[in-house]
């Protein structure tokens, strides 16, 4: 069993945006994922799937399969209704994942609402071989998202891992890391740092390319063991709008490709 690396939507953050002049559609993302030999592409937060048709669905599907790469799939938010939905979404895909968080713009449920909503779906999940796993986010202690998760006990749900995110909380990525682990279903990789703002007043806390921040990257790989389990990796980034550019859209897009190749490389690197 070998952990697969796999893309996100939020690796084409601003290259399917509505800031640079031709957003990239999900299809030509997919096709360049495929371009980078990658077999398995996260559609994360892509608000287009919440309403799109079977047929639109199935056409995904059939340019995936054609490319040779597989599908996770990843919204917000617990309601049933909405869960019950990324789990049709989920089969329509062929996917056997959907990421979800916490919450979802200002519903933002307490621990018994929220155990109660993912015990009224997971038997959806579980029947169909779907896991739902839940990120490690600052809106949510990890310490309540494991205590949820643990009290449920479903092998169907669990967590998915971005120890970047929970730095908001004032929660350490280390701490995050070692009590989430054993719960961990999928992985967000990212590297991030902080620097210093123009004249030392506070700090930015942002993305940087892969190896030059203070992501952890063997010592996860220690405390989850991606190949033993079957923890998919799925790139990510934060990358900052390179607004000091002549031309910001086309050197952010321009970053955020170099970043892809880069990071790709970089961490085939470390599995050989």
């Amino acid at each position: 069993m070998t952990s697969t690396l796999g893309l996100s939507t939020y690796a084409y953050f601003w290259r399917m945006s509505d800031r640079v002049a031709s957003p990239m559609s999900l299809d030509d993302a997919l096709r360049d994922a495929a371009a980078h030999d990658i077999t398995l592409f996260q559609i994360c937060d892509h608000l287009p799937l919440d309403t799109a048709s079977d047929e639109r669905l199935e056409s995904i599907r059939s340019l995936a399969a054609s490319l040779g790469v597989g599908l996770e799939v990843g919204t917000r938010g617990t309601q049933p209704d909405h869960l019950t939905r990324y789990l049709h979404i989920a089969l329509m895909l062929g996917a056997t994942l959907v990421r979800s968080m916490w919450s979802s713009g200002d519903d933002v449920p307490d621990p018994s609402t929220q155990q109660q909503r993912l015990q009224a779906v997971l038997p959806g999940y579980e029947s169909a071989g779907v896991t739902l796993a839940l990120e490690t986010y600052e809106v949510v202690p990890s310490a309540t998202l494991v205590n949820v998760i643990e009290s449920i006990g479903s092998p169907s749900l669990g967590i998915c891992l971005d120890p970047a995110n929970t730095v908001a909380n004032l929660e350490l990525p280390a701490d995050v890391v070692a009590r989430c682990a054993p719960w961990t279903k999928n992985w967000h990789v990212k590297d991030f740092d902080f620097t210093r703002s123009p004249g030392w007043v506070g700090f930015q806390y942002t993305g940087v390319p892969f190896g030059t921040g203070r992501l952890d990257y063997e010592g996860i790989v220690e405390a989850i063991r991606p190949d033993e389990r079957d923890i998919n990796r799925i790139i990510e980034f934060w990358l900052p709008w390179q607004a000091g550019a002549d031309d910001p859209a086309q050197a952010t897009s321009r970053t955020e490709a170099a970043w892809t190749s880069a990071t790709i490389q970089h961490i085939r690197s470390k599995q050989t």
